[in-house]
């Protein structure tokens, strides 16, 4: 069944048999047996079926749908598995959840199980297929053993994920009690959904030169190495929200820790080019688990006006933490930050 989807995609994109036939042949389209794997289930109904049958608006199943990943032109029909999970989410409705949270909380987890799943079949694809390939197995021979290792592989996924989640539960349900103790996570009443929160950007100072001067593959090892050291060395009490090319952004209800942290570790990463960090204090809207607004793109900017090793803060970070016994804060005077109306006044951040 897997192998009649697969050649029925490649002549859907436009290959010939003769093409198709070569790739066979040299086991290219070895992977895709994979998906005998995992079955989906075949019967079907209407999305205007499923709604009467779930008891929910149409308008919002497409929604949902859509929003786990469905494209909108194959919305209109759910499988058997779509319809369980519909009921799932139904569930959480009817025991009072609001929905503008919920679907909030849709769109992560399908984000986030699309990354997973993406990194789990580029990751086998590189390093399980390709050197097959390399081998020069028999496409049969090579099938086999991709299905043999899968087959050891899939079960084990779900409670990793399971694991990995609940530990993080743990984690942030302790962080927001710490939180409301401390008064670091304080919601603003008038805008629903705001926090006030310190933002930190870190990135590798002229990472675009290295890049053309030492290439691809030593540039990405060493973000990797970067990345890798940013999540040994966070507290507790801070969290990378995204990493975005050789750029990563943490979050902290403590503006204190976060500065401190973000000084000592450009004292630890020493190899080059050296990182920088800007830090700011202020108020950001929370969504889709990142942050948005102008304090979050004014820590942005701060960034790029640092130095290599230097980490430049905000007046309104250094009134949060005035009185610090381990920094010292040196003002530089008011600057001009791309795409905002008037100069900020920042001051560089070292250890006493």
């Amino acid at each position: 069944a897997a192998q009649a989807r697969v050649v029925a995609r490649m002549r859907d994109r436009g290959y010939s048999l003769r093409e198709i036939r070569a790739a066979v042949r040299d086991g290219r389209l070895a992977f895709g047996y994979v998906e005998d794997l995992l079955p989906v289930a075949e019967h079907g109904r209407s999305r205007a079926e499923a709604a009467r049958e779930l008891d929910l608006d149409e308008d919002l199943v497409e929604r949902i749908m859509t929003l786990l990943g469905v494209p909108v032109a194959n919305a209109d029909r759910l499988t058997d598995d779509d319809v369980e999970a519909m009921s799932i989410i139904k569930g959480v409705l009817d025991s009072g959840f609001p929905l503008v949270p919920l679907l909030q909380m849709i769109r992560v987890y399908a984000q986030s199980m699309r990354r997973i799943a993406e990194a789990e079949v580029r990751l086998f694809h590189l390093y399980v297929h390709e050197p097959l390939i390399d081998d020069g197995l028999p496409p049969l021979e090579m099938a086999e053993e991709m299905n043999a290792l899968a087959e050891r592989l899939f079960p084990a996924m779900a409670p990793i994920t399971e694991y990995v989640h609940n530990r993080y539960l743990r984690h942030f349900i302790e962080q927001d009690v710490i939180g409301h103790m401390d008064s670091g996570l304080v919601v603003d009443r008038e805008a629903a959904g705001q926090v006030a929160m310190a933002f930190c950007f870190v990135d590798l100072t002229g990472f675009t030169r290295y890049t053309e001067e030492a290439g691809d593959e030593e540039a990405l090892d060493l973000v990797e190495r970067f990345f890798e050291t940013v999540e040994a060395t966070l507290p507790a009490e801070a969290t990378i929200v995204k990493t975005i090319g050789d750029e990563v952004m943490v979050v902290s209800p403590d503006p204190a820790m976060l500065t401190e942290w973000a000084v000592g570790f450009l004292t630890l990463f020493k190899e080059r080019p050296r990182p920088r960090a800007g830090v700011h204090f202020g108020r950001a809207v929370y969504r889709d688990g990142d942050y948005f607004g102008f304090d979050v793109n004014l820590a942005h900017r701060i960034v790029a006006r640092a130095l290599a090793g230097e980490v430049l803060v905000t007046s309104s970070l250094a009134d949060e933490i005035g009185g610090s016994q381990s920094l010292e804060l040196e003002p530089i005077g008011a600057v001009e930050l791309k795409g905002l109306p008037k100069p900020t006044e920042l001051l560089v951040a070292a250890r006493r």
